[in-house]
């Protein structure tokens, strides 16, 4: 994608404007960002989906059994009719897993690194419906689907902002408004981190929410920690052969905390380890239950691709490569593998294409290592069969 080409989802802005004077610093209101949007969903299907075991779904009923009462899908489908007329919200996950038409919205994101892209959680709420002032630890785009939504924004927020008491929600205690918005279908509004937002629908509305994965410092030392203790031996150990007589054998000098400084970025800056850690990690899919592929040969595979199947990726699945000295890695649902430079071509097809078939796998197909990676990744779960 040309950076420099007015987007309308940016509202005629460049996408090189937009992470230059936007991104993760202020908001940005875009009135008709996809101009006549239709939801592909009613709020009829939504509720559908919460019925399911395999989807997270979540109802904030502001005046419950108690204030901004939370309950927790799946929902029994006569859980519905005894809501309240007004102020109440359903929230479910990751719906561009299950409906392959809210998946098509992420097209229109194709700006950012799609590995950044967490999922896209569509909200329908009774007029009056909300889950408080809150904010958020990432990057938001929240775009109308149906109905009317008043937004507000107020003041950036941190760790330390009082917050209501209440075992779930994460309700901001003082909110201050600075501005006001009324948005209707194919509006967006894009809030950077640690923006205090509140959201009241006007009427029965949806809104789609297109969250980013940000992974915070303690979860980025933790997993890589955890990570890279894989690979070290036992014996490695502190060391101090250069030590000198000490005074006080009570106290800890500071000589032996840079040996210790030196044994962690030893390791801490391997970038070959850094990088396969971070692929691995931001491609794990949110349920890993459902990437589960078939035990096949590379014969089953050629059979159906001549027979005219079709392979498309796994809504559940996540992909992602990068370049290492002449080779490749890639990283699918939180694995990796290294590859030979020339399957370059290969590997971009197969995180991009929508779909994978004899006419543009021909030439792969006689390729071993090509012929090699696309079985395993059928046998892994990341890629499918469309029929199936």
């Amino acid at each position: 994608m040309n950076p420099d080409i007015p987007l309308q989802l940016l509202g005629g802005i460049t996408a090189r404007e937009f992470l230059r004077d936007y991104w993760q610093k202020k908001p940005l209101l875009i009135r008709q960002a996809i101009p006549d949007f239709e939801s592909p969903i009613d709020a009829d299907e939504l509720a559908g989906l919460a019925l399911e075991e395999e989807v997270e779904s979540r109802l904030v009923i502001e005046h419950g059994e108690r204030p901004w009462e939370l309950r927790r899908g799946p929902f029994a489908e006569d859980e519905f009719s005894k809501l309240p007329e007004r102020e109440w919200t359903l929230l479910v996950q990751a719906v561009d897993q299950f409906v392959p038409e809210v998946s098509e919205l992420l097209e229109h994101f194709r700006f950012l690194p799609s590995w950044r892209i967490d999922d896209v959680m569509i909200s329908f709420a009774a007029p009056g419906g909300g889950v408080g002032p809150h904010f958020d630890n990432y990057d938001v785009f929240l775009l109308q689907g149906h109905g009317k939504r008043n937004w507000k924004i107020g003041q950036m927020c941190d760790s330390e902002s009082p917050l209501l008491p209440h075992a779930d929600l994460r309700i901001l205690a003082d909110f201050e408004a600075t501005d006001e918005w009324v948005l209707e279908p194919g509006d967006m509004l894009y809030l950077p981190p640690r923006l205090a937002h509140c959201g009241v629908a006007v009427d029965d509305c949806m809104t789609y929410s297109v969250g980013f994965r940000a992974p915070s410092a303690a979860e980025v030392l933790t997993h890589f920690t955890d990570f890279l203790s894989q690979f070290l031996p036992d014996e490695e150990r502190y060391t101090d052969a250069d030590a000198r007589p000490v005074a006080d054998p009570h106290q800890i000098q500071h000589d032996a905390l840079d040996r210790l400084k030196g044994l962690l970025a030893e390791h801490m800056s391997d970038e070959r380890l850094l990088l396969t850690w971070f692929g691995q990690f931001m491609t794990e899919p949110r349920y890993p239950e459902l990437v589960v592929g078939p035990e096949m040969e590379e014969d089953d595979l050629l059979a159906g691709l001549e027979q005219g199947a079709v392979i498309i990726r796994n809504p559940s699945a996540r992909l992602a490569w990068s370049e290492v000295d002449d080779d490749l890695l890639l990283f699918a649902s939180g694995q990796s593998r290294y590859l030979p430079g020339k399957l370059r071509d290969l590997l971009k097809m197969i995180c991009a294409a929508d779909a994978l078939h004899i006419e543009n796998l021909g030439p792969w197909l006689a390729d071993e290592d090509g012929r090699g990676l696309i079985c395993e990744l059928v046998k892994q779960g990341s890629l499918g069969f469309a029929d199936e």
